[in-house]
C-alpha cells in the first residue's frame, strides 16, 4: 500500500467507486488519505483515530494504518488491486485466508490511469 511512507498509486475511478459503495454511510479516513477526497462528496469524516471511531456499518479508507489492529470490528473487506506491480514496504496486514476471510465477489473495471483495476470483496 505504501513505499517510503507514500501511496503507491491512486486512481480517481477507485475514489468514485468507494464513494458509490458507501452511499449515504460515513466514510472514515485519516488526513493523508483525505487529500484524495478533496471534493468531499459523500459523508467523509477525517480523524487520525478513524479505525477506532468508525461505527457499525461505516466505511473506512485504509492506506497507511494497520487493519489487523481492528480486525474484530471489520464487517467486510474491499480491496482494489492495480494491474501493475509497484514497489512497497507496507502492505495490507490481514492474512485473509489464514484469518477466515472468504472472497465472495470480484469485478474488473477500467481506471482513469490504470487499464484494469480489480475490486475484491471479502467476508467472514
Amino acid at each position: 500500500m505504501l513505499f517510503h511512507g507514500r501511496r503507491q498509486s491512486r486512481d480517481r475511478r477507485v475514489r468514485e467507486a468507494v464513494l458509490e459503495s458507501c452511499g449515504k454511510r460515513p466514510l472514515w479516513m485519516n488526513r493523508y488519505s483525505a487529500k484524495q477526497f478533496a471534493d468531499r462528496k459523500g459523508d467523509v469524516r477525517i480523524d487520525e483515530d478513524f479505525l477506532f471511531k468508525a461505527g457499525l456499518g461505516d466505511w473506512c479508507f485504509v492506506e497507511m494504518d494497520s487493519a489487523q489492529a481492528v480486525e474484530k470490528r471489520i464487517e467486510t473487506i474491499v480491496l482494489y488491486r492495480w494491474n501493475r506491480v509497484y514497489p512497497a514496504d507496507f502492505w495490507f496486514d490481514i492474512p485473509l485466508a489464514e484469518h477466515g476471510w472468504s472472497l465472495i465477489e470480484t469485478s474488473d473495471f477500467k481506471g482513469f490511469s490504470h487499464e484494469k483495476i480489480t475490486k475484491e470483496i471479502y467476508i467472514k
